[in-house]
């Protein structure tokens, strides 16, 4: 097996320099993207200024939950959404038979041959937006305190990775899977707001089946204080426990994924 600390850079400069060998087309890629995220949140800011709030929430509680959303995102989906969204083509085309010989962990080859640095823009203005937010909300920040959002922040970004990579691991078996990322991000896009605005039944399946409020509003709503509906005092325990669990059945569904795989050939 490969020396993971000697092949893992490797892969990842050898992706970065062929992805920086028109640096012009990529820090256009990276503007446009900011200012779509930008021109959202802008309108976002401007509706809540007309109606003061959305769901008990004003607008740097919502700022921070959007910033949170975004760079949770980000984070993940740079080790996840191209590398996995890929594995349908691999599949069908039969390159992944050759991915499978390799003397390195097959996901690991996956995520950081192609680990997508194109999330640079979303990083930025997340980043951004998230300095803001935090001086403006009712938090009392401590090193505990800093910790635990850190740590929030990582398993909302396992989760990302976790399920893109599912998602991905699907192709080997169904050979079609890139439908199922049209669902993801419908949820995706509903995880950015306050949970609370949505009926119970959407609620409890974004808590459990498809568990992208945890990717935001939970750890959000308990850094601030405010209550989660179904979770209440565990909202806490649950952000932190979320990321490794989804983690663990990704990786059983891998595993499983890699065994029941055929070949191109069917």
């Amino acid at each position: 097996m490969a020396r993971l600390h000697v092949v893992i850079p490797a892969l990842v400069h050898a992706f970065i320099k062929s992805k920086t060998e028109y640096p012009g087309a990529m820090v256009l890629g990276w503007l446009s993207q900011f200012a779509s995220y930008a021109a959202m949140y802008t309108a976002i800011s401007l509706i809540l200024a007309r109606f003061g709030s959305l769901g008990g929430w004003v607008w740097p509680e919502i700022a921070l939950l959007l910033s949170f959303h975004l760079l949770a995102y980000s984070l993940g989906a740079s080790l996840s959404f191209v590398q996995f969204r890929e594995m349908e083509e691999k599949v069908r085309m039969g390159t992944m038979d050759a991915i499978l010989v390799k003397p390195i962990s097959t996901w690991t080859y996956i995520v950081f041959s192609g680990l997508n640095i194109g999330y640079a823009g979303h990083i930025v203005l997340a980043l951004g937006l998230m300095a803001w937010s935090l001086t403006q909300v009712d938090v009392t920040w401590t090193a505990q305190s800093g910790l635990l959002f850190f740590c929030y922040l990582i398993s909302a970004a396992m989760i990302i990775a976790a399920v893109m990579t599912m998602i991905g691991a699907t192709a080997l078996v169904w050979v079609k899977s890139n439908h199922l990322y049209q669902i993801f991000f419908g949820f995706w896009e509903l995880a950015r707001y306050p949970l609370n605005i949505f009926p119970l039944p959407l609620q409890l399946l974004m808590l459990t089946f498809a568990p992208l409020a945890f990717i935001a509003y939970v750890p959000v709503a308990a850094t601030l204080g405010k209550p989660v509906p179904l979770l209440d005092d565990l909202a806490s325990a649950a952000a932190l426990l979320a990321g490794p669990l989804v983690t663990l059945i990704a990786m059983a569904h891998w595993r499983w994924c890699l065994r029941n795989y055929q070949g191109a050939g069917g």
